[in-house]
């Protein structure tokens, strides 16, 4: 359906149409005409379906600029997905000059209490400083129109509750009220029926979010041996942009600083980092100045990046809605993508879980061998030297280039060349990573076991389908925090051989 067909104005159609949509999403085809109309409504859809302009679209549409109060209020569990939040309410609403400002703890609550007294029609922030500037009474809600509780579930998760009751009951009764959430357990439900009017539903079947552009394999694998067939796949299956999870915050340190020590273009990002840490290295990932992003489950909830091509779940997630997030990462806006899930022998039963809400059975995937990790890193290393004979400063080296043809072969010093950018083997840098507690044995669910018949699938026929960077280690080093100025070195050699432990 065409977003002409929904209702809005001339103004938030340039907005949408300025944004790049095309066409609603289902979300947004159910959702606008009822948040239009005034209903409460219950939405089941995870990041990137497109929800944030499901209701930001109606909300823009109802703000009224002569109205100097606070007309809607957006609650994120996350600083990250208030902070993309309020970035795309504020694209959608400049023609309207719409005023919306974001409050989240971490950040200097001054300047946040400087911009709320300027007049914002929408304020967009998380539980807990919501509650901080409501104590201090330098936002006030009592006027609102219109409650949004975004990514509902992970904010029970996260222990929200207790302030999600207390910011709401300082809200009009006659608000209109809106419920995102990726899964829908009971105390999602409690929550509508508690604080909603007869609330419409809107569902998104996990089938659907997780299995039209995502293609989902799966690697047994001893704990011992994971890091290797990893940077072995990635090598093979050259993604272009990739999100690593970790169960642990010591699994994402010790996996970030394995991956910068192998030569990869890494990060990790959870909850011990500062925000202005994290926050630069989303910027980068966002970028695309990052290859490599390694999180934990919190710390990646509510993210909203596109281009992600590939997810690895280096651990298995212990429940299968995790799964859900973690893969709804990429296959985004009409992209494929590639998620990988690396399952020890004792957690088959958790595959099978997820198997049964996902109602797709994951292939399994043969890992790479040496020799296979080689050609796919050489074959990525033609694509950089391609990208290389393209740029102009070459010419300044031709005279020098003419006395090494005279010394040496033409063969030798491409060689040479292809030696310099792809790596070694991925164990020739040892890299050990503790071993986390294993997850504790599911009981086995009647024939829901793996069909035999299944056949292995090489990881050759799976390569990413972005463009790559440079692949391998450069002669010219780089601090790493300037990595950002070097687009084209997307690995670089690191000399970091020791491990870290908590």
């Amino acid at each position: 359906m065409k977003f002409s067909e929904l209702g809005l104005s001339k103004s938030l159609l340039k907005a949408v149409q300025r944004s790049g949509y095309e066409e609603a999403t289902p979300i947004q085809e159910q959702t606008i005409p009822m948040v239009l109309a005034g209903e409460d409504v219950i939405g089941q859809a995870q990041t990137g379906t497109g929800k944030t302009a499901a209701f930001g679209l109606p909300i823009i549409e109802h703000v009224d600029k002569q109205n100097p109060a606070v007309q809607a209020l957006v609650i994120s569990p996350t600083r990250e997905l208030a902070i993309q939040t309020q970035e795309e309410l504020y694209r959608l609403g400049r023609d309207k000059h719409v005023k919306v400002q974001v409050v989240y703890g971490g950040a200097d609550i001054k300047r946040q209490i400087r911009s709320l007294k300027k007049d914002p029609q929408i304020v967009v922030g998380t539980p807990g400083r919501l509650r901080d500037h409501l104590r201090r009474h330098t936002l006030k809600i009592d006027h609102i129109q219109t409650l949004v509780l975004d990514e509902a579930d992970d904010m029970l998760d996260m222990g929200f509750l207790d302030d999600i009751e207390a910011i709401i009951s300082e809200t009009p009764k006659d608000r209109q009220t809106l419920l995102f959430s990726a899964t829908m357990p009971d105390s999602i439900r409690k929550i509508g029926v508690q604080f909603m009017k007869d609330p419409h539903t809107v569902r998104i079947k996990a089938k659907e979010l997780t299995t039209d552009l995502v293609d989902q394999y799966y690697v047994r694998a001893k704990e011992s041996e994971k890091f290797d067939m990893m940077t072995r796949l990635i090598d093979v299956q050259d993604p272009d942009l990739t999100i690593v999870f970790g169960r642990t915050k010591r699994r994402v340190d010790e996996l970030s600083r394995g991956l910068i020590a192998r030569g990869y273009n890494a990060a990790g990002i959870h909850g011990d980092l500062s925000q202005e840490r994290r926050s630069k290295i989303m910027r980068r990932f966002k970028d695309g100045k990052l290859d490599i992003l390694v999180a934990t489950d919190v710390a990646a909830r509510g993210l909203d990046i596109s281009g992600v091509t590939h997810v690895y779940n280096y651990d298995i997630p212990s429940d299968p809605d995790s799964y859900v997030h973690r893969i709804g990462r990429t296959g985004r806006a009409g992209h494929h993508g590639v998620s990988l899930t690396f399952v020890t022998p004792n957690e088959m039963d958790y595959l099978h879980e997820i198997e049964k809400l996902t109602h797709v059975r994951m292939l399994p995937l043969k890992p790479p061998t040496a020799e296979e990790a080689f050609r796919g890193q050489v074959a990525s290393a033609f694509n950089d030297i391609n990208e290389m004979l393209a740029d102009e400063n070459n010419a300044r080296y031709e005279e020098a280039a003419e006395k090494l043809l005279q010394k040496h072969d033409a063969t030798e010093l491409v060689a040479a060349l292809l030696n310099t950018i792809t790596k070694d083997d991925a164990s020739s840098v040892p890299v050990k990573i503790t071993p986390e507690k294993p997850l504790p044995r599911r009981r086995r669910y009647g024939n829901h076991h793996r069909n035999s018949g299944y056949r292995h699938h090489s990881p050759r026929d799976y390569r990413g389908r972005g463009k790559r960077g440079f692949n391998g280690r450069h002669h010219r080093r780089h601090d790493h925090d300037n990595n950002d100025r070097h687009r084209h070195t997307k690995r670089h050699a690191f000399s970091i051989h020791h491990t870290h432990h908590e």
